[in-house]
């Protein structure tokens, strides 16, 4: 859930996506291992609730992924 009222702000898709597209403005694109890694120096973050950080930004249009498999973000 992005924003549930009975868990911590700190556990939801929203707070943590933003650590996931800090990671992704300093290197632009990633693989998703190598941006998952990136993002747990920052906050520790479980991979499912990583991947549906990622996801929740594909669909928000702010990330996209290349023909490499990348994760990049959207200009």
């Amino acid at each position: 859930m992005l924003v549930p009222d009975n868990i911590h702000p700190e556990q939801t898709i929203y707070y943590n996506g933003a650590f996931v597209l800090q990671a992704l403005q300093h290197y632009r694109q990633l693989d998703l291992l190598e941006l998952f890694q990136h993002t747990r120096e920052t906050i520790a973050m479980s991979l499912p609730v990583f991947i549906l950080c990622v996801d929740w930004l594909y669909l928000l249009g702010l990330v996209e992924i290349n023909n490499r498999g990348q994760v990049v973000l959207c200009s």
